[in-house]
């Protein structure tokens, strides 16, 4: 999952990412709602973390604009404890919740995971692929009865194939979905991780081909 963090408070932004790159999610951060209005127009991301006072366009005026232009992706407002007209701006203009600051942290996270879920209204709570099961909210993972303890990485990969199936997955698209903007790796090293990803299945006793390759296409989860 990749989150757009909109906020000019630099060491806030760092904590609030470092935080949320804990939690497993790929994080970019831009610093005031111009780069916002551009950094959400460039990239998919399935949610957008927002302040309210930004520089160059503030965090009321980027949602409407956004919302103006069909931007459908969940958008959660930060805002002051003073700030209630903050509050009912944001929700008018068509942000989905807020989070008051300064922030807590659980607070914060069960607020984005309860988006993630509305928005994903395909998507069941719990991810499963045959004997497979995929729990966003503990970021368990297990075949059978069996508990396979993966990666940061490799857990991200594993939820994006679930979550799109029979759908081919590029290494670009990937790498998009999984790392930061700020540290993109070689399309080679997704292959890496997949390989790993195969062989923890297999020793929980997957199939050996539960991922498939799509020759020069990409990845995808193999028919049951």
């Amino acid at each position: 999952m990749r989150i757009l963090l909109v906020e000019d408070d630099v060491r806030l932004a760092e904590t609030l990412a470092e935080a949320l790159t804990d939690q497993l999610y790929a994080v970019d951060v831009v610093h005031d709602g111009e780069a916002g209005w551009y950094q959400a127009r460039a990239l998919n991301y399935d949610l957008l973390l927002l302040d309210v006072m930004l520089p160059e366009l503030d965090g009321i005026s980027l949602c409407h604009r956004l919302r103006s232009h069909s931007y459908n992706l969940p958008i959660l407002i930060l805002t002051a404890c003073d700030t209630i007209n903050d509050e009912i701006n944001g929700l008018d203009v068509g942000a989905d919740d807020y989070v008051v600051k300064p922030v807590d942290l659980q607070k914060l996270f069960a607020r984005i995971r309860a988006l993630l879920r509305r928005g994903s209204v395909t998507s069941p709570p719990i991810l499963e692929w045959g004997d497979l099961r995929l729990n966003p909210s503990t970021y368990e993972v297990s075949y059978g009865p069996t508990l396979i303890h993966l990666t940061p990485k490799e857990y991200g990969i594993l939820e994006l194939l679930l979550r799109n199936g029979r759908r081919v997955l590029s290494r670009r698209v990937i790498i998009e979905h999984i790392w930061a903007l700020e540290s993109p790796p070689e399309e080679h090293t997704v292959k890496v991780h997949i390989r790993g990803l195969r062989q923890k299945l297999k020793v929980a006793g997957a199939p050996e081909d539960m991922i498939e390759t799509v020759h020069s296409m990409g990845y995808r989860l193999n028919q049951l």
